[in-house]
């Protein structure tokens, strides 16, 4: 079993700034794709931000240059600061990793979730 566990989010006010952090335990190898999605009451779930195995970024537009992905691949951790924070980017956020279940020839490829953690910006 992968278990993935949120923390640092909260309510903030507008302009102010958050960071999430998402820590995987269990049996999950050779992660090689990181990210964090939202949503929000009514919306579906977008991708926020992700990151590929060989370290490169990518981001909603809406998020370019307040949002910045990063990741400690020892600590099997991703984190997402979140700078110059809006009303519209309150949500529940989720990360997420892909790897593989094991270190043998027959594993398999698992994808996790983490369970959620609100993000509520005041203007």
């Amino acid at each position: 079993q992968v278990q993935l566990v949120e923390s640092g989010g909260g309510l903030v006010q507008a302009g102010g700034s958050l960071r999430l952090s998402c820590a995987a335990s269990g049996k999950i190898f050779g992660i090689d794709a990181m990210g964090w999605y939202r949503q929000a009451p009514g919306q579906q779930r977008e991708l926020v931000a992700q990151m590929s195995s060989g370290g490169i970024a990518d981001y909603l537009d809406s998020v370019k240059g307040r949002f910045t992905i990063s990741r400690d691949t020892t600590k099997k951790t991703v984190y997402l600061q979140m700078n110059n924070l809006k009303p519209e980017d309150t949500a529940v956020y989720y990360c997420t990793m892909q790897g593989w279940d094991g270190l043998a020839v027959e594993a398999k490829r698992t994808k996790a979730w983490g369970q959620g953690t609100q993000v509520t910006v005041v203007s």
